[in-house]
């Protein structure tokens, strides 16, 4: 069964590595790519694929409050310009320090949150509890990081 608080251990350096609680609450953060929700994997998929600097928040209970999604650019602008200055993964890190130093005394730690979910630019984002007959999971759309018993907040992908 899944529970009503979904528990996502801190991860340094890797793809949890920027959650915590800051002074109203909980963060969940991440740069990630995604596809808008009916993309089609056929030419011009470049550009459909997009990098997302994001920041969730939640009360201290885990309860949504609400998220800044933004937009770096597209796979086919990170493919001409990759590692450069202004290439779109360094543009997405920078935007999300940003908005991570914005979160008044935010410690990375272990956060535990309940579902959620939202739609920006065609793009699903959330932590959505699913259940069937072999038990229940939850998932973080659009980084597809699994969760599941025993519920100690650790990922598969």
């Amino acid at each position: 069964m899944t529970p009503e608080f979904i528990p996502i251990a801190y991860e340094p350096h890797g793809r949890t590595d920027a959650i915590g609680r800051y002074s109203d609450g909980q963060f969940l953060a991440s740069v990630t790519y995604a596809f808008p929700e009916g993309f089609r994997l056929d030419e011009g998929w470049e550009e459909q694929k997009r990098l997302y600097a994001v920041l969730h928040l939640f009360d201290g209970d885990g309860h949504y409050r609400d998220s800044q999604i933004w937009c770096a650019g597209s796979w086919a602008e990170r493919q001409r310009d990759p590692d450069g200055a202004d290439s779109v993964l360094t543009r997405a890190r920078a935007h999300l320090a940003g908005m991570l130093r914005s979160l008044p005394k935010r410690t990375y730690t272990d956060i535990a949150i309940r579902p959620f979910q939202l739609t920006v630019d065609g793009v699903f984002f959330g932590l959505v509890a699913k259940e069937d007959d072999d038990g229940g999971w939850a998932e973080l759309y659009p980084d597809n990081l699994g969760f599941t018993e025993p519920w100690d907040g650790t990922y598969d992908t």
